[in-house]
C-alpha cells in the first residue's frame, strides 16, 4: 500500500495515530488523516495534534453534539465524499467509535480496504455503541490488527478464520505511545506545577451509561465524593458531563479541572495513587504507569487486567468504588509482566500494511 486514508476523531484515536503516522513517514508511506470533530473541544482535539507531533489533518468534517444515527450517516456521507476524491490504497480506522464505524463503512462500499486496528476487542455487553461499532467494523475490515491472544480468540471464535480477511497480532499502540512520550510529558506539562497536586487519586468519567444515567452518575459521585475525604479526587471532566454535573447536582466536593493534552494525562497517570475511570484506553494506561485502576463498568474489553489483578470493575455502585479502593490502597503489585507487547506494536502493524 502506497496511500491511507486515517481517520481520527475521539481522544484515544490521536493517540494511536501517532504511532503509525511516525511509521508511516519511515516507511514511506503517504498518509492523510480525516479528522471528523467527534470530540468537539478544542483541549480534546487540536492541542493533541500539536503535543502528539500527528499531522495536520488534511480534511475537517467538524461533526459533532448530534445522535449517534446523526452523527455517523453525516460521518459516512462526508468521508465517501472524499474516499472517492482521494482513492486511497487503504483506509485506516481505529478502536470503537462513531468514526471508526462510518470510515469503515464508507471504505468498504467503495470496495477499498479496511485496516482496522485495535480488532477483536469484546466486552459482551451489546447496550454499549462501542460493541456495536467494534464487531461491524471487524466484520468488513480486510485486515485486523489484534493487541492481544484475547483478541485473536473472539476472532476465531465468531468464525473469522473461515472469512477473507487477515488477522495479526502486533501488540498494542497505546503502549508504545505511553513509552514514547513519557519523557517528552516531563519535560512539556506542567500540569502538576500548575495544580499543586501530591498524592491524589485520578478520575475520568465520560460513558453515556454513566453520565446519561442520573442513578449511576449520582452512585459514583457518591463514592468519590467519599474516597476525596481519604484521599484528594482530580478529575478532568468533558465540557459535555461538565454540563450535565451542573443542571443536575450541586458542585461535588472532589477536585474537577478542565479537559487535558496527553502529556499532562501521562503526568497525572505517573503521579496518581490509582485511577477511577469508565474508559477502555485509560484502563491500558494506568496499567502502563503502575496503577491499579478502578473501573466503573460491568464488563470490561481488557480481561487481562482483571484476571491479573490489576483492575477491579465496580460498575456504579458506590460501595463496590469504595471497596475497590480500600483493596488498592494497600496492595503491591508487579506490573512488569508483558501483557500488550514491548512497545513495537505500530512498527510491526506498519510492516504487514506495507505488504497488504
Amino acid at each position: 500500500m502506497k496511500k491511507i486514508i486515517t481517520i481520527v476523531g475521539a481522544r484515544p484515536q490521536f493517540v494511536k495515530a501517532a504511532t503509525l503516522s511516525r511509521q508511516f513517514q519511515i516507511a514511506g508511506i503517504q498518509e492523510k488523516i480525516i479528522h471528523t470533530g467527534q470530540h468537539f473541544d478544542a483541549n480534546m482535539s487540536d492541542v493533541f495534534f500539536s503535543e502528539m507531533e500527528i499531522p495536520k489533518p488534511a480534511f475537517h468534517l467538524d461533526i459533532h453534539g448530534v445522535s449517534h444515527g446523526a452523527m455517523t450517516g453525516r460521518m459516512l456521507e462526508g468521508i465517501e465524499k472524499i474516499l472517492m476524491s482521494e482513492k486511497p490504497d487503504g483506509v485506516l480506522v481505529y478502536g470503537d467509535t462513531n468514526s471508526t464505524l462510518a470510515g469503515a463503512l464508507a471504505a468498504a462500499k467503495l470496495h477499498i480496504p479496511v485496516i482496522h486496528v485495535e480488532a477483536g476487542l469484546r466486552s459482551f455487553n451489546m447496550e454499549m455503541p462501542e460493541e456495536i461499532n467494534r464487531i461491524l467494523t471487524d466484520r468488513i475490515s480486510s485486515a485486523l490488527f489484534c493487541p492481544t491472544d484475547t483478541a485473536i480468540r473472539n476472532l476465531e471464535n465468531e468464525g473469522f478464520a473461515h472469512m477473507p480477511v487477515k488477522i495479526f497480532k502486533n501488540g498494542d499502540v497505546m503502549q508504545d505511545a505511553a513509552m514514547y512520550y513519557a519523557g517528552k510529558a516531563q519535560i512539556k506539562s506542567d500540569i502538576l506545577r500548575k495544580t499543586g497536586l501530591r498524592k491524589f487519586i485520578l478520575g475520568t468519567i465520560h460513558r453515556q451509561e454513566n453520565t446519561d444515567n442520573p442513578e449511576n452518575l449520582k452512585n459514583i459521585i457518591a463514592g468519590l465524593t467519599e474516597i476525596n475525604k481519604e484521599t484528594p479526587v482530580v478529575v478532568p471532566l468533558h465540557p459535555r458531563t461538565r454540563n450535565i454535573l451542573a443542571q443536575n447536582y450541586k458542585l461535588p466536593d472532589f477536585t474537577i479541572i478542565e479537559p487535558v493534552g496527553y502529556f499532562d494525562m501521562i503526568m497525572l497517570l505517573k503521579s496518581c495513587e490509582m485511577v477511577v475511570t469508565d474508559s477502555g484506553g485509560v484502563q491500558k494506561e494506568a496499567f502502563f504507569f503502575g496503577k491499579h485502576c478502578i473501573t466503573l463498568r460491568e464488563q470490561t474489553e481488557w480481561t487481562e487486567l482483571v484476571e491479573n489483578g490489576f483492575n477491579i470493575l465496580t460498575g456504579s455502585s458506590t460501595e463496590k468504588l469504595r471497596a475497590a479502593y480500600e483493596t488498592f490502597k494497600t496492595k503491591v503489585s508487579d506490573f512488569s509482566i508483558d501483557l500488550y507487547g514491548n512497545g513495537k506494536a505500530a512498527e510491526r502493524a506498519v510492516e504487514k500494511i506495507k505488504e497488504l
